[in-house]
Order: structure tokens, then sequence, then C-alpha cells
């Protein structure tokens, strides 16, 4: 089985603890109250490794509760928005959400589904989690290669009570099309006027410097080998393979950790509701508390579905996520989204999805 395909084994794995106890019943029943029988679709998805962790145990519960399989697989974003576009899968995934104008051309419909964060990560010996602290200016001169040693002065302004080694930087980015390195980017984009003008932002970019790994997995494989190393994953797979994260000086100039919290605090001022296609981009958010690199995870599907009994079990996947998937994607630090957002997309689901 491809190791990026949903495996059931490794949903319980990681997340027999976590799924206990998460609310009140899920168990389908019809109108009348009796159970339902269990249904043996399977619903087919690619896209993002951003939300992978989350989709996962989703997965495997709803899985169990309706008979239902979801076989997701986590090849990047820019993979997901193809495929969906291709109509290889029945649903993409992407953290590179579509313009209104790309998706009326292709006659697709987008609706956030989770927000977390991407978070730099480092393999500095002697440096714990959330001691290092980067300014805009330094992470970003760090991914220009203008930064090579991780005891240069401008690290050193920022964390003066901190001994960084004469070590070289070797710096980590995405191989492949990456909603992931899209939010990263634009991030940079923003806040560094060299990045704009020579690198930009987008799923894949020119990297001027450093090796690259695919998938959340591969950045973070490349990090926890390399002595001096840094990189960027999502901040759940930082969690799931204790990873040194690093805290970031925000819009603000507070220095602040990733958190379920900060990245809420990044979310709150959102106006989902004026935004065409839902197109929202959470990086560089005012705020004391706000996380700087936040970002929403998407799903993209066909306006026009081909297939009722396809169609329902997927919008039934999503909506049983949102009402039922809040605590599970918080003991993953994700932030599940509000419930006035909740309202619209299924809202949208019944004025702009049709078999």
């Amino acid at each position: 089985m491809n190791r990026n395909t949903l495996q059931v084994v490794l949903c319980a794995a990681l997340t027999s603890v976590m799924i206990g106890g998460c609310g009140k019943s899920t168990e389908p029943v019809s109108m009348k109250g009796e159970p339902k029988p269990k249904s043996s679709v399977t619903i087919n998805g690619a896209g993002a490794t951003f939300p992978y962790p989350v989709y996962a145990v989703w997965a495997d519960k709803y899985n169990q509760v309706t008979g239902v399989k979801i076989n997701y697989q986590s090849i990047g974003s820019g993979g997901g928005v193809q495929q969906i576009k291709a109509g290889t899968v029945d649903f993409g995934a992407s953290d590179a959400p579509l313009t209104a104008d790309e998706l009326d051309k292709a006659g697709l419909t987008q609706f956030p589904m989770i927000m977390g964060g991407v978070v730099p990560v480092v393999n500095i010996e002697g440096v714990k989690p959330g001691a290092l602290c980067l300014s805009p200016e330094t992470i970003s001169s760090i991914y220009l290669g203008k930064i090579k040693k991780w005891n240069d002065p401008l690290i050193a302004k920022d964390n003066p009570k901190l001994m960084l080694p004469n070590k070289d930087i070797t710096v980590v980015s995405r191989a492949d099309g990456s909603g992931t390195s899209w939010i990263f980017t634009n991030y940079l984009d923003k806040v560094s006027k060299p990045w704009h003008d020579k690198i930009g932002f987008g799923k894949a970019v020119n990297w001027p410097v450093g090796v690259r790994g695919k998938g959340n997995e591969g950045v973070a494989a490349y990090v926890q080998r390399l002595q001096g190393s840094i990189g960027y994953v999502e901040y759940a797979y930082a969690l799931q393979s204790k990873m040194t994260f690093v805290k970031l000086k925000n819009k603000a100039g507070k220095c602040v950790a990733p958190s379920t919290e900060t990245f809420q605090a990044a979310a709150a001022n959102a106006d989902w509701a004026n935004a065409p296609g839902y197109y929202v981009v959470l990086t560089n958010q005012p705020g004391e508390d706000s996380w700087p690199i936040t970002g929403a995870s998407y799903i993209i599907v066909h306006k026009k579905q081909k297939d009722k009994k396809i169609t329902d079990a997927m919008l039934g996947f999503f909506g049983w996520s949102y009402q039922h998937g809040g605590d599970m994607a918080t003991k993953l630090a994700y932030v599940p989204m509000p419930e006035n957002v909740i309202k619209m997309v299924r809202d949208k689901w019944q004025t702009e999805i049709s078999e």
C-alpha cells in the first residue's frame, strides 16, 4: 500500500487515545431513529500534506461509524489541484486557495476545512523547542542564503541569552508543489522586500539555497538528520516528531510560539463572508498573540457531480467532520472552523453542488 494513502492501522496507532470521548454519539441513524446499514462506498481524494494528520483521524473514525472509506493520498497541494481538475479523484485538497476565476474556469468550488500553522523547525545541538526566536528579517535572510552561520549577529541580536554555535546553516525546503510552501513563502513575501523582489510566493518557487524534501515528511526527515539545519513543516508534524520548533517575531513585534491559541488569534479577524471563493490568507495578521504563518486548508470539488451516492457520502464525511471532528482536530493542534463559517459552507453546498 502507498505510504501516502490513509491507512486504518496508521490512524489507530496515532490516535487510539485521542478519539475516545469526543462528544455525543455519532452512530448513523435513519429518520425514524433506527440504525442505518453501513456503506461500502469509497471516496478518493488527494492533495495537501498540511492537513494529513487530522484527515487521517477523521477518516478512520468516520469509517468505523459509517463504513465509508476515505482514500486520501498526501501528495501535496499542487498534485491535489491537478487531480481534481483532471477528474481522477472525488475531491482535491490544497492549502493554497484557488481564486474565484480559477474555480469558475474549471467548474469547481472550494471551502475551508481546517486551520493550522506552519512552523520553522531546527536541529541545533543544545537548543530546545521554543528557545530560539527569529525575526522576519532573519528568517528571510536565512532562506535567501544571506545568513550562513547560526552565530550570525542578526540571530544573536534576537537571542542575547542563547549561545549559538559557529556552524553552517543547512536550509531545507519542499521539493514538490506544496500548499505548505505556498503559506510559508506568502509570509516571506509579505515581510521581506528582498524576498518579494527576487523570489515571490507559490506552491513551488526557485529556492536560492539548500536541500529539498518531498512532503512535510521529507522536510522533517532532513531536519532530524542534519545538524545545523532549518526547515518548515505543519505544526502537527513538529509535535508528533518531537522536533525543535522556533518562535517567530510577529507583526506586533512580539516573539510568539506556535499553538492553537496563537493560530486562533491570527484567524480571529478573517472576513470569510466577503471573500470570493473563501479566498482568505492568514499570514502576517495583526495582533500581539497572532502566529504569523497561519493558514487554512481547503477542499476542492466539482460543482457538477456525476454520482449521487459518491456525492452524498463525500459531503457526509465533510459535514460529519465539521460537526464531530473539532475535539480531535484540537488535540492535534489544528483549529476547527468557526460555526458561522461552517453554516456558510453548508449553505453553499446546497446552491453550488449538484448531480
